[in-house]
């Protein structure tokens, strides 16, 4: 797949979190509950994986490779997004979706840089840059250009 198509559709994946927060945040303001919005979230999500696993399906992995997945990795995902998630719907209202979109993904790339430097979570090593530094720098001051007047 081309370059340019993956980039554009990470940018758009990028729309499209910022749009189902703005819309659960609003969920979780109605029923007086982001807990509620986020299960119900999570249990229409899982609807839509597995309509889309289904029309998808190639092969369905084997038992060996089933019993190699470590434990955490079946739980551990799952958890760190239902209190992500969660925490969005609860702060979107207070805040306002341009405020915590904004430091949602700063809290991602700062992590996600220091992350790659080390290979946590068994990631590809991505060694922190003088570059590096300064788009996390630079994303600093735009947040702070964004929310504070």
């Amino acid at each position: 797949m081309n370059n340019y198509i993956v980039l554009f559709l990470a940018f758009i994946g990028g729309v499209f979190l910022a749009v189902q927060g703005g819309l659960n945040a609003q969920l979780g303001v109605l029923l007086k509950n982001p807990l509620l919005a986020s299960l119900i979230a999570f249990l229409s999500s899982a609807i839509f994986a597995l309509f889309f696993f289904v029309i998808n399906l190639k092969s369905l992995p084997t038992a060996l490779q089933i019993k190699e997945v470590p434990f955490y990795l079946w739980f551990l995902g799952g958890f760190f997004s239902v209190l992500g998630i969660s925490l969005y719907y609860y702060t979107i209202p207070k805040l306002g979706i341009s405020t915590m979109i904004s430091l949602g993904l700063c809290g991602q790339l700062i992590f996600a840089v220091i992350a790659g430097n080390y290979g946590w979570l068994n990631l590809p090593i991505e060694p922190i840059t003088v570059k590096r530094i300064l788009g996390m720098l630079s994303m600093v001051l735009g947040i702070t250009l964004i929310n504070f007047k």
